[in-house]
This record gives C-alpha cells, sequence and structure tokens, in this order.
C-alpha cells in the first residue's frame, strides 16, 4: 500500500511528529461544513520546512495523498483527506519569524494565525488586514486566496501576499516572490500558489504585507425593510467614494440567528454593518455621508460608535455568524456557499437568492462582505434526507448559474475544494483544460490533494 511505504520510510525519520493513533487521526477528518468525515491514515507535525519536503518527498516516492492541515476552518472541505493518506497538520510551524516595521512586512510560518500575527504586531503600530471571521492559518488564507470582511479596503489575501517559500510535489524547495511591492521579473509563480488549495504545492513560510493602525476606528449599524434597499445603499456607497472598511450585510433570518445566538436583540430586517477607519473627524465624516446614503434607501435605527468595546462586540458577533446560523435548527447542519459579482448586480443575485429559498422551503441565513460583491448563504439541513438534500444542492447550483450570468463568480471567497468542483467547467469552459494541465505539470503524481479543485480530465 501507498501509505504504509511512506509511513514506513518516514517513521524514522520524524519519530513522534509522525502518528497512526486513531484520536489524531479522528481529529483531522472533521470540517465545519456538512462533508462526510474522512479519516487520513496517519497525521504529521511538521516543525521545519526540511520536515514538509522529507514527508512529501517519501509521499511522492510512494504515491501517498498528502493534504495539508491548517486550523481547519475551511468550508468546503479542502483540509480533508477523503483519500487517505498523509494529514500534514502545521500547528508546530506556527512562529512569527520576522516583523520589518520600516519596510511593513512580516515573515511567518502556514501554522501561524491571523490573531496569533496581529498579536506578535501589537507593539509596532502595524497590523495584518486580512479577517475571513475565523481564526484561520495564513498558509490555510493563502491556499483559498481568503478574504473578509476588510477586503473592501485592504484587499484579499492576493494583494497582501509578497513572496512564499513552497515545497514542491518532488520535494524540492522554492521561493517566489521578493519583499519588494512590484516585481516584473518571470511567471508569477506567487499569484500562481495563492488560491491553489494545496493541490500543486505545500506552503512552508510567507512574507504579508503589513498596514498602519488607524488612528480612529468606528463602526455604525443599521436596518432597512428590505434587502434590497439595504444593498443600493452599498451600490451607492462604494460608488460614492466613501472608504469604509468594513461593509456587511445580515439579512432577516440572519439577524434572528444572531439574536439566538448572542442576544442582540436585533430587529428581524436586513441590516448593515459598517467600520471606518482614520483620524477621529474623518472617521465621523465617512459615518454621517453614509448615514446620509442610507437614509435615501429608508434605513432607521443608526447607531455609531467610537467605544473600542462596542466596536469589537460587533465584529465578534458577525464572525461567529457560522455557529449562529445552527442556531436556526440546531439539530441540522450548515451547507455554507458563496458568490461574488459586479456589485451592479449585487441587489439582484441576493434578491434571486431569497426567492430561490423561500420557493425551495429552505432555513437559509444570508450574510456577506458586499462592498466587494461577495454574499453567503447558510443552508441547514439533514444530510441523511435526501429529499432536503436535493433541494440544498438545487438552492447552489441556481446560485452558482447565477452569479455567472451576471458576469460574477461561483465563489469570491470559500474556494471550490470539494463542494463546488462540479461549476468549473461552467465559469472556465477551455481555460479548464489548461488548469489540469498545470496540475499535471507541477504534481505528475497526483499526491497533493487529490480530488480537489479540479475535476478529473474528461468529466
Amino acid at each position: 500500500m501507498p501509505v504504509e511505504g511512506a509511513i514506513a520510510d518516514l517513521s524514522p525519520v520524524l519519530g513522534d511528529k509522525l502518528t497512526t493513533a486513531a484520536a489524531a487521526r479522528e481529529q483531522h477528518a472533521h470540517n465545519e461544513a456538512h462533508f462526510p468525515r474522512a479519516l487520513p491514515d496517519a497525521v504529521a507535525f511538521p516543525e521545519s520546512t526540511a520536515d514538509v519536503a522529507a514527508i512529501v518527498r517519501a509521499c511522492n516516492l510512494h504515491r501517498c495523498p498528502v493534504v495539508a492541515f491548517g486550523a481547519g476552518t475551511s468550508l468546503e472541505g479542502q483540509h480533508l483527506a477523503t483519500s487517505g493518506g498523509i494529514s500534514l497538520d502545521m500547528s508546530r510551524m506556527a512562529r512569527v519569524l520576522e516583523i520589518r516595521a520600516e519596510d511593513m512586512v512580516a515573515v511567518a510560518q502556514p501554522g501561524c494565525t491571523r490573531e496569533g500575527l496581529n498579536e506578535a504586531l501589537r507593539d509596532s503600530g502595524l497590523f495584518f488586514s486580512v479577517d475571513p471571521g475565523a481564526n484561520a492559518s495564513l498558509g490555510g488564507m493563502a491556499g483559498t486566496r481568503a478574504s473578509g470582511t476588510t477586503a473592501v479596503r485592504y484587499g484579499t489575501m492576493r494583494e497582501n501576499v509578497l513572496a512564499l517559500e513552497a515545497v514542491m510535489a518532488d520535494g524540492t524547495v522554492i521561493r517566489t516572490g521578493t519583499a519588494a511591492r512590484k516585481s516584473a521579473a518571470g511567471y508569477d509563480l506567487t499569484h500562481l500558489l495563492i488560491g491553489s488549495e494545496g493541490t500543486l504545492w505545500i506552503i512552508t513560510e510567507l512574507t504579508l504585507r503589513l498596514h498602519g493602525l488607524p488612528e480612529a476606528v468606528s463602526a455604525a449599524t443599521c436596518r432597512f425593510e428590505t434587502v434590497e434597499d439595504a444593498v443600493n445603499a452599498v451600490i451607492l456607497t462604494i460608488q460614492s467614494g466613501i472608504p469604509v472598511v468594513r461593509i456587511e450585510l445580515v439579512d432577516e433570518m440572519m439577524a434572528r440567528g444572531f439574536n439566538l445566538h448572542a442576544g442582540a436583540d436585533l430587529p428581524e430586517k436586513p441590516h448593515l454593518f459598517l467600520e471606518f477607519h482614520g483620524s477621529p473627524a474623518t472617521v465621523a465624516e465617512q459615518a454621517a455621508a453614509f448615514g446620509a446614503i442610507a437614509a435615501e434607501f429608508g434605513a432607521t435605527g443608526f447607531r455609531w460608535t467610537d467605544r473600542a468595546d462596542e466596536c469589537r462586540a460587533l465584529w465578534r458577533m458577525r464572525h461567529d455568524a457560522h455557529y449562529a446560523i445552527s442556531r436556526l435548527n440546531p439539530v441540522k447542519r450548515t451547507l455554507a456557499t458563496d458568490v461574488c459579482v459586479p456589485i451592479s448586480r449585487l441587489a439582484e443575485a441576493v434578491t434571486t437568492a431569497q426567492a430561490e429559498s423561500r420557493r425551495l422551503g429552505l432555513i437559509t441565513a444570508i450574510l456577506g462582505h458586499v462592498g466587494d460583491g461577495n454574499f453567503h448563504c447558510g443552508l441547514r439541513f439533514d444530510p441523511d434526507d435526501a429529499a432536503e438534500r436535493a433541494r440544498v444542492e438545487e438552492f447552489a447550483a441556481t446560485l452558482a448559474k447565477t452569479a455567472l450570468s451576471l458576469g460574477g463568480t461561483i465563489t469570491g471567497e470559500h474556494g471550490i475544494g470539494l463542494g463546488k468542483i462540479g461549476y468549473m467547467q461552467a465559469q472556465h469552459g477551455h481555460a479548464l483544460a489548461w488548469m489540469q494541465a498545470i496540475k499535471a505539470a507541477f504534481d505528475p503524481n497526483g499526491i497533493l490533494n487529490p480530488g480537489k479543485m479540479l475535476p478529473t480530465p474528461g468529466h
């Protein structure tokens, strides 16, 4: 068996950094979403790039699958060892290696989380901006091209990763990019790696762009009679050039979930949550400008605060959305899906999703980083109920087709993983064959995260 050969080669090299214990394997078999548990044959805990290279080299020799595992927070099952093999747990590679405040960059290992990095930056006057909600690992965030609540102002992982160290499928270690802010030297392998979901190589080090901490931070909330009114207020806010840092949509069902999970006492109507950065005067001006726009669309209950504790509480509640959705029907599981459309088509996409959910009789909460056209739908369903599963899958397919018809994408943030492979042909057409050719060239033995992102050629 391939995995037995790889384990036999690696055991004397890794010692207790490699285990086949049932408890460790079980821990790496679960996911935050609805996918079935997938048990790896072994779990490795590398502590250095050399460890990762040795593991991947042995796996390639024996054609044993190897799947990188960060914080396990992905919503499309990217970290699941669906073909068995070795789960590569990066939690022991979690150090911040360097902070270069003068260049506004940090160098970190892939198991470091975004909160861990920002804790290390606390006294530097700088922060790392990408905030997908969960305390995800930086390697996982790069692998899925994560974005999140602050992307509308500061960009996604694509804009905030400057350079990488990575292990190729044959165990070779390469470096891509530099700490310079731009380069015209050769193929852009850094951005090919970002978003490849561990199917081309394993990230072992990241050089990240940092931003200066704002002098002042404020937050605002308001509610609307309809989702369409809320989304139209977002569109005009962005088109007016107000530099919002976060602008989050919460629909009626999501408001109910927050009330159940966090005791929020929100009226069950669509809401917008916002954050502004700048000087004390400019954040107040930005909030006032937004308030005037919101009023044009019938907003009520406008609240503004520059108190740090109230701002933190608002975003803590928003970051717990996945768990708040579960409160809408605690005995079921969540299928979490997302799409992204041009902002001018956002209202149409969101209202279509709501109408489709009602038609299919589904429990669906909608929220999203609507400032850049990205929104999420959390659907509660019973995976063992074939009829209900079919309705949920119909909803997801319709949402993906709607996004494509509006000039958008089947995912703005979650990635492809297991859940969206079936839509890749519809989005990419003939370009999909070139993606498959890249996979074959970089990983000819198909050991890196097999079964994810790309459909098998010919299917």
